[in-house]
């Protein structure tokens, strides 16, 4: 949320000190013109949009934004045409949005919903070590806790639990390493996990 009274120049100088904005659009009312409390905020790149979600004021509520189809675009957003997009906060998305197809427009991903948490389970085929599945997803900033399961005699259980310090983290982590070959030639699966935090 920010305050109604804000334009595209103050969203960006309240957010420029995470990383290089490529634009800012204030979700306004179609009808009337006036703001409706949201901003969106798209940074170049992914790390400047997470360090962002980490770092800003709490009061935004920031969230990532996934890009929005076609055929749900029901409204026209005065300051930013069909690139702009609803969310709770100064989103902080970055050229890298979660894969889908139209990457023109954007819609409020509610990661509030039971199905979404900080926590992801790994699993693979593979034989990894604890360090390499922590060198893994410390990638996507935020990792808090990374524990690769074993079994009574040391060896793995080919899986891991990983929390993230933030809900933004923990989703990116998910879209980007399910599916990931790691090592070359087996594909990681990562789900959300709901281990009680």
């Amino acid at each position: 949320m920010i305050p109604k009274t804000f334009t595209e120049e103050d969203l960006k100088n309240t957010f420029r000190e995470f990383g290089d904005i490529e634009y800012c659009v204030i979700i306004r009312n179609k009808f009337t013109g006036e703001s409706k409390g949201l901003g969106y905020v798209r940074y170049y790149k992914p790390s400047q949009a997470a360090h962002a979600i980490e770092n800003c004021d709490k009061s935004y509520r920031a969230i990532l934004a996934e890009p929005r189809s076609k055929n749900n675009s029901s409204e026209d957003y005065s300051a930013g045409g069909t690139r702009g997009g609803e969310y709770s906060s100064a989103d902080s998305a970055n050229q890298y949005p979660f894969t889908t197809p139209d990457q023109g427009s954007y819609a409020m991903l509610d990661l509030r919903q039971s199905d979404f948490t900080r926590s992801l389970m790994m699993s693979t085929r593979a034989v990894v070590t604890q360090e390499q599945i922590f060198a893994l997803f410390d990638l996507i900033p935020g990792m808090e806790y990374c524990e690769l399961h074993r079994d009574s005699y040391g060896m793995s259980k080919g899986h891991a639990l990983i929390r993230y310090n933030n809900l933004g983290s923990a989703v990116y982590a998910k879209e980007k390493l399910n599916g990931f070959e790691y090592p070359p030639g087996n594909r990681l699966q990562v789900s959300f996990y709901d281990d009680g935090e």
